[in-house]
Formats: structure tokens, C-alpha cells, sequence
């Protein structure tokens, strides 16, 4: 499923945004997906192991989740969360 070349290697710790197929929603006939948001602990080129972000909202806790390589439609970095003291020193 993978429609992107995934790298040899991605450094633990890197944040990133994983985007996995999940198949096909039979009701509409479109391919669905679900978004993985958190720090890498280890990429073999075949298994991601990440530490999910907790949902901002506290809705979801931190989790760990192995994602296959074969299911990654989209990887890429992104920024760390800003901080709440760093929101709230912009505010001001």
C-alpha cells in the first residue's frame, strides 16, 4: 500500500506524522484512514514503533503503537507541540 519510497532511517525521538490506509468503508466505497501523531522509538524499514501523542484535548492518553511499514500511505516530520507556557507567553 505504501506510495511513498520510507526512509532507511529515521532517528529515535524524531517527531513525526504517519499516515496509515485501513481499507475500504463499505458504505461509500472510499479508502479510509487513520493518523498517527508521535516520537519515534525504532524503524527496522519493516516495523515503526511510536509513542502516540496524547490527544491535546485529554481525550486520548500517551500510547505506544507498532505500525507496519507495508500500511504507511504518507510519513513526514512535524514541529514539536508548543508548550502551554509558550501558548500562554504569546497571549500576553
Amino acid at each position: 500500500m505504501t506510495d511513498q519510497r520510507l526512509p532507511r532511517t529515521i532517528p529515535a525521538g524524531a517527531r513525526v506524522v504517519v499516515r496509515t490506509a485501513i481499507g475500504v468503508d463499505p458504505a461509500d466505497g472510499r479508502e479510509k484512514y487513520r493518523d498517527y501523531v508521535g516520537h519515534v522509538r525504532s524503524w527496522d524499514g519493516g516495523l515503526l514503533c511510536l509513542t502516540r501523542d496524547a490527544a491535546a484535548n485529554g481525550s486520548r492518553p500517551e500510547q505506544d503503537v507498532a505500525i507496519p511499514a507495508a500500511s504507511i500511505v504518507r510519513l513526514k516530520p512535524v514541529p514539536e507541540r508548543p508548550s502551554f507556557t509558550a501558548r500562554n507567553a504569546r497571549a500576553r
